[in-house]
């Protein structure tokens, strides 16, 4: 049982049974003098190359890095998450999906948490700054053979493909990776509207880190940006780090393209949480970690990922927008979840997976439960 009180200030029990379910949610009670801590469903992030030191993109990946960024992703509150493979060899892609697969047969509550796995390129732009922190060398055109292995690599657990939709044979991949149940999402592409407008027609469901992963100039109109938000075929994740989009941008484009349609990821690189300096990774080669948090390749201002949690980007929205907690958390909870397929994620409802997270007044994690087992317990929390 947990017992805390929900976003509209009511307070709730959540009952759990045997199976990782939640078997009822029951009133509370009033609050007492003592303020229960928030009690939430676990948080949903379709974007993670890496938390805490832990690099799903590094060429050493091993069972024990996927089961420790889940550890990490646990006490930040991440209940489900999708590790995100990015722009390499096949070869490397392979092996980081086999070696996820082999850490989701090892363990069940690894396999409730990694719900699937996200290969963000690398059919994806070569242009400067619609690549990001892409490795050039390896990008290259969508290739629906490629697809075919990934899904046998990943034990069918690969559920989103990010592409630049004016690739050559970007069409043809979105329709066979439809047929295969994969979600297609626009991404770090240097598009034109109708190539945009092309790829929703053809099944592309999703827009990757919308306002990011795009070349620096643009024409006020048309342009992709309004092009995705204009398209109801198309949901778009953002990244509110405080780094990635201005709270005003991030504002005015999730309004523009509706609550029900946007949802946050963190797109967290490995070093999130280390203190400012400049580091060799994986992603990006040199990058450095600003002293206001943010994540670069080294002697630029190109972003490199996030430094950012799921959650960090909640309490920074929380602070800097005026979305409200509730819309928050059908950003990073409920919208995901619906997005994904995840019928029995993002919610406290009975028959819900018992996915849980307590959270103080000021939104750090004081315990989190996955699948009716508890996870984290902050030191100070022994008695909740």
């Amino acid at each position: 049982m947990m017992h805390g009180r929900l976003l509209d200030g009511r307070t709730a029990r959540v009952i759990t049974d045997a199976h990782g379910r939640i078997r009822s949610v029951e009133n509370g009670g009033p609050n007492g003098p003592e303020r229960l801590p928030i009690l939430l469903p676990g948080l949903i992030d379709l974007q993670v190359n890496g938390y805490g030191g832990h690099d799903i993109n590094a060429d050493g990946i091993t069972v024990d890095t996927v089961h420790r960024l889940a550890e990490a992703l646990w006490a930040a509150g991440t209940t489900t998450f999708f590790p995100t493979v990015i722009t390499a060899g096949e070869g490397k892609i392979v092996h980081a999906l086999e070696t996820i697969a082999a850490a989701v047969r090892s363990d069940p509550l690894l396999a409730h948490s990694v719900a699937g796995i996200h290969v963000e390129g690398p059919y994806l732009s070569a242009a400067d700054g619609a690549r990001g922190a892409h490795d050039a060398r390896y990008l290259r055109d969508p290739d629906t053979a490629e697809l075919g292995r990934w899904l046998a690599a990943s034990d069918g657990l690969l559920r989103i493909v990010t592409l630049a939709p004016e690739r050559a044979g970007a069409t043809a991949y979105i329709e066979a990776a439809m047929r295969a149940g994969v979600l297609v999402s626009i991404g770090h592409c240097a598009a034109e509207p109708d190539q945009i407008h092309r790829a929703a027609a053809a099944g592309a469901s999703l827009s990757t880190h919308l306002g990011n992963g795009i070349q620096p100039l643009l024409p006020r109109h048309p342009n992709q940006i309004w092009s995705q938000l204009a398209d109801d075929r198309l949901s778009a994740s953002f990244i509110a780090d405080g780094h990635h989009l201005p709270a005003d941008a991030l504002t005015a484009m999730i309004r523009a393209k509706g609550i029900q349609r946007s949802f946050l990821v963190s797109d967290a690189a490995a070093l999130a949480g280390s203190p400012p300096g400049t580091y060799t990774t994986a992603v990006g080669g040199r990058v450095s970690v600003t002293d206001e948090g943010g994540l670069v390749l080294a002697g630029s201002t190109l972003l490199a990922g996030s430094a950012a949690c799921l959650l960090d980007c909640v309490r920074w929205a929380r602070t800097h927008t005026p979305l409200s907690d509730e819309d928050l958390l059908s950003l990073a909870a409920a919208n995901p979840a619906e997005l994904a397929g995840l019928a029995d994620r993002g919610s406290l409802t009975a028959g819900a997976a018992a996915d849980l997270v307590l959270l103080d007044d000021d939104f750090r994690v004081l315990r989190t439960v996955v699948a009716g087992t508890v996870v984290h317990r902050a030191d100070h929390t022994s008695q909740l």
